[in-house]
This record gives C-alpha cells, structure tokens and sequence, in this order.
C-alpha cells in the first residue's frame, strides 16, 4: 500500500458515491453555478454572525452528500472535515449536528484532500463502510480573521485572491457506483520564506510542485498519465510560478493539462483579482464542477493537488514566514484503472 516514502496505493479504491457543494451570492453568479447543489441569495443564512452562516453552509453540504448517498447520518462511521476560523469551530459546531465521530482537521487550504486522502486511508484498511470528508470557507468570516473585515474597504494589491464562501463534501465509501480514489500522496511542508499574506498563491506553488513530483517518482508515472492535474488555490500568480518551477525541473507538464481551481469557479470580470482561495474553493470545484464532468466522461483520470498555506494571525503579527502544504489525491472515473 505504501510506495516509496509518502504514497498511499489504494488497492481496495474507495468510490465517492455521492457529494454537497453549497455556495454564496458571489459563487451564483460564477462560472460554475450550475454545478452546486444549492445557493444562497446572501451570506448570513438568517444567523448572526457570519461565522455561525459559515457552519450552516457546512451543515447543508453534508446534509446534500448524505441524501444524494440515500443514507442516514447514523450510518456514517467518521465525519474529516475542517475549516480556516480560529480552531476550526464552524466545522466543530456543525458536528453537533451530524453527530458522527469526528476527526477536526486543519491544513488551511489543503484540508479538502487531507480529508480524501485519510478518509480513502481508512476505508482501504476496512476501518469503515461510510466516511463523510470535506471543507468550507466563508469569504466575510476569512477576511475578517486574516486580513481586514470587508466593511473596512481596504485596498487589495493584484496578488491576491478573493476567499470563497462555500462548503463540498464527499460521502465515500467501500462499495457502490462513482468515481474511485487511487492513490494519495501527503505534502511536506514547504517555507521559500514569503512574508506577504496577500500572495498566498506565490507561496504555495513550490509545495504544489514538490508533491506533485513526489508523486509521481513514487507511483513511477508520467504526467500523461493524467487527463488533468488541478491545484487548489494557486490563482494566477501561483499557476504560473509553478509551471516556471515544472521547466526548471524538467517535468512534462502542459500548460492545457496542468489547471487551477481559483481560476475556475468565478467568471471573467467578478472582482477576484489574481483568483479564488479558501478551503472552500477546492472542495466545491472538486467535488461539484470537476466531478460531473468527469462523470460526464470528459476526462478519467485526474489528480487533485490542494494547496494551504499554513499561516495564522498571530505568526503573521509576529513577522513569521508563512510554511506551506499541498496534498495529492488521485480520482479515477471508467476505463482501466491498472495503477
């Protein structure tokens, strides 16, 4: 099951039977709308706080995956899921409601396919029949914490992303009709030594491409082997300092093959600057938008590759470095699946 130091082969290829992706107002009126379950007109959900809207947007999407999977909350084994608000608490308090055992995971935004990739790990080794994994961001609660509330106005330089407000879950399981979880690499953390928390794409890239590398070496593949690899939350900056980094190395990866899924999810002409981030934007693009079309038979092989960036407040106040993590899951849909 382990190939070379940090590669999960799953040999038992755990099915994502079913998935949520709920989203705001701004994600409506993106490029791929269509693909979510359910919209929101507004980003308080009738709460009082924009962080307790954000446990509601992760309540709906595990509460979609489930009906979609036509199982019951009492059914699911393990609830992996995390989020970026202090300590992970949207995630936390939304598990009162699911009610199943519950790992709280924090990877910033790589926490979607931490997730897949523990999830597949234990379904693999029979250690359950139904696991329920995702992510989820809100745009006002992130700004909030991290940069400065969206009341304030502040003026935002080109580099950076706008936070999405969403959630995407994935039900997996042992058995039963959807695409397979393959393999998984885990990312190692990452620091090139950037300060500014508004390039966070630029400071992810070198952990996107060590992983996707490792990778690779690991399951001794080509790129080709893949239809398509799709990174986080790179933005624009991020795609492109990887691609320079993917020449510098010499590893064959096309500029077609090789996407984003901050550049994505909105549309051209939404304020987004150099893109989408948040531990949302992998998860609802994944697990929403790249999904269908993969069941659509449009590609059958992809990689996944979510990105985080491991910074906090206080290390930023305190002129830290921001450390960084990717981690690869591969999803495989039809045809041979002989790897």
């Amino acid at each position: 099951m382990l190939a070379g130091h940090r590669t999960w082969v799953f040999e038992q290829k755990p099915v994502i039977i079913s998935t949520g992706t709920v989203g705001g107002p701004f994600e409506a009126d993106g490029a791929i709308s269509e693909d979510f379950d359910l919209l929101h007109a507004d980003l308080w959900l009738g709460q009082d706080s924009y962080e307790k809207a954000h446990k509601v947007f992760f309540e709906e999407a595990c509460q979609k995956a489930m009906e979609k999977g036509e199982i019951q909350k009492e059914q699911v084994q393990f609830l992996l899921a995390g989020d970026l608000i202090n300590q992970i608490t949207p995630t936390s308090f939304a598990s009162r409601t699911i009610g199943a055992p519950y790992f709280g995971l924090f990877g910033a935004c790589s926490t979607s396919m931490e997730g897949l990739a523990l999830g597949a790990y234990i379904i693999n080794t029979k250690g359950a029949k139904y696991i329920l994994t995702g992510a989820s961001s809100h745009n006002t609660a992130v700004e909030k914490q991290f940069r400065y509330p969206t009341e304030y106005g502040g003026q935002k330089p080109p580099t950076a992303q706008w936070t999405v407000t969403g959630a995407g879950t994935a039900l997996l399981s042992d058995s039963g009709e959807g695409p397979c979880v393959t393999s998984a690499t885990i990312g190692r953390v990452i620091d090139m030594g950037l300060t500014d928390p508004f390039n966070m794409g630029g400071a992810m890239a070198p952990a996107a491409v060590d992983t996707i590398e490792a990778h690779l070496t690991e399951r001794n593949i080509d790129p080709s082997y893949y239809d398509l690899i799709v990174t986080g939350d790179l933005g624009q900056i991020g795609r492109e300092v990887s691609l320079d980094l993917f020449k510098k190395h010499g590893t064959s990866i096309s500029e077609e093959q090789y996407q984003d899924c901050g550049l994505m999810i909105y549309r051209k002409g939404q304020p987004v600057l150099a893109g989408a981030s948040g531990a949302g934007c992998s998860a609802t693009v994944v697990y929403g938008h790249l999904l269908n079309r993969m069941k659509k038979g449009e590609f059958k092989r992809m990689l996944v590759v979510a990105t985080g960036a491991l910074l906090s407040p206080l290390s930023f106040q305190q002129n830290e470095t921001i450390p960084c993590i990717a981690h690869a899951v591969s999803i495989e849909y039809g045809g041979e699946q002989s790897l």
